[in-house]
């Protein structure tokens, strides 16, 4: 396997510029997520790395070697598509086997190798089957044993469980993983479901509009967002973003919002303009003795917790509570917010400020 690198690689299609200046690197054996919204990049890049775009700017190293102006069969990758692209008229084995023969390995070594992978999948008792009247998951197994009977330095994968059921693809998301650990593989996987990425990867690029927004592991990329978008596309709820005036001056661990004192991390400089204190529902406590205050408007059941929404003075507010906490819909309670998990961003650049707390946060921009 390999590690690969990129190196300020930037594609412009025309006018338009579909990836900014993206640095990052994918260590040997990681399984590796592109993570963001349609539009955003992440295929781009993905195909950049692969060879099948060839990058306006930049550098892009498998195993120390530039291979950014290579083609993809020049790169000894394989490429896992969200259709599956098998080819409809052979049979599962031959389907699997197509990589081998087109190599000119022998009859005798192609089968064992096919066996082989077809053992790994649980796929023996379909290989001569034809592929057009297998199920959609039976279909992604032979799509992924076609990459893996090769061998290839990396794989590259384009959101392959995105024609499944959401039932099956949770099934199938669990399998890739565990056959990635089985083979000790280097993975770029291309999701935009935030579940999905932080289930399966060792590390995450966040992407919006051609830009990294952060590189890390999922939890310090739940834990400490660098930027708001981050902070609002990872989670479900999302973060919540209380705006409040910046002060000038020195450190400070309390800010005043309307009418409250609230706590937050330590602030190392004070900041000026609009800023904004983010906090995960699960940090919000409904606590009557709190003095910032907000009016239930809405409850959601979800079994062991429920999602609490609450009109507040800055805005909705949503609270992730146990289930078994009684909440009418037009009370009015108090908010108390945890100032250990709580982000202070640059409202107007939606940057991350740092603090006491995040220290490791990287802010791009």
């Amino acid at each position: 396997m390999a590690q690969i690198r990129i190196e300020n690689v930037r594609k412009e299609f025309g006018a338009f510029t579909a990836v900014q200046s993206s640095s990052f690197t994918v260590e040997d054996g990681e399984f590796f997520m592109l993570l963001g919204p349609s539009g955003c990049g992440k295929t781009t890049t993905l195909r950049m790395m692969a060879g099948l775009e060839l990058p306006t700017a930049g550098s892009i190293y498998i195993d120390n070697e530039e291979v950014g102006q290579k083609p993809a069969s020049q790169r000894d990758i394989a490429f896992v598509f969200q259709m599956f692209a098998l080819y409809p008229h052979m049979k599962v084995g031959q389907n699997i086997a197509y990589p081998l023969r087109s190599q000119g390995m022998s009859r005798e070594a192609t089968k064992k190798k096919v066996d082989e992978v077809a053992q790994i999948l649980g796929i023996q008792d379909i290989l001569k089957k034809p592929v057009g009247g297998l199920s959609g998951g039976d279909r992604q197994r032979v799509a992924l044993g076609r990459a893996i009977v090769r061998d290839p330095k990396a794989f590259f994968m384009d959101e392959p469980l995105g024609a499944l059921d959401a039932e099956f693809r949770e099934h199938m998301s669990e399998e890739l993983r565990a056959l990635h650990d089985r083979m000790n593989a280097t993975t770029v996987y291309v999701t935009h479901d935030q579940l999905e990425a932080m289930q399966m990867g060792d590390k995450i690029v966040v992407m919006n509009h051609g830009v990294v927004e952060q590189f890390g592991v999922p939890q310090d990329i739940y834990d400490w967002p660098a930027t708001m978008f981050v902070a609002s596309f990872i989670g479900s709820p999302s973060m919540n973003f209380v705006e409040f005036d910046g002060m000038a001056g020195t450190a400070t661990t309390q800010v005043s919002i309307g009418e409250s004192e609230i706590a937050i991390p330590e602030l190392r400089e004070g900041a000026r303009g609009k800023l904004a204190l983010g906090v995960r529902p699960e940090h919000v406590r409904l606590d009557d003795s709190a003095s910032y205050r907000g009016e239930v408007t809405a409850t959601e059941y979800l079994g062991t917790t429920q999602i609490v929404t609450l009109d507040s003075a800055n805005g909705s507010i949503k609270a992730r509570v146990p289930s078994s906490q009684t909440v009418r819909v037009g009370e009015r309670t108090g908010l108390h917010f945890d100032a250990r998990t709580i982000t202070i961003f640059d409202a107007e650049r939606g940057m991350a400020l740092r603090s006491a707390g995040n220290e490791e946060v990287l802010a791009y921009g």
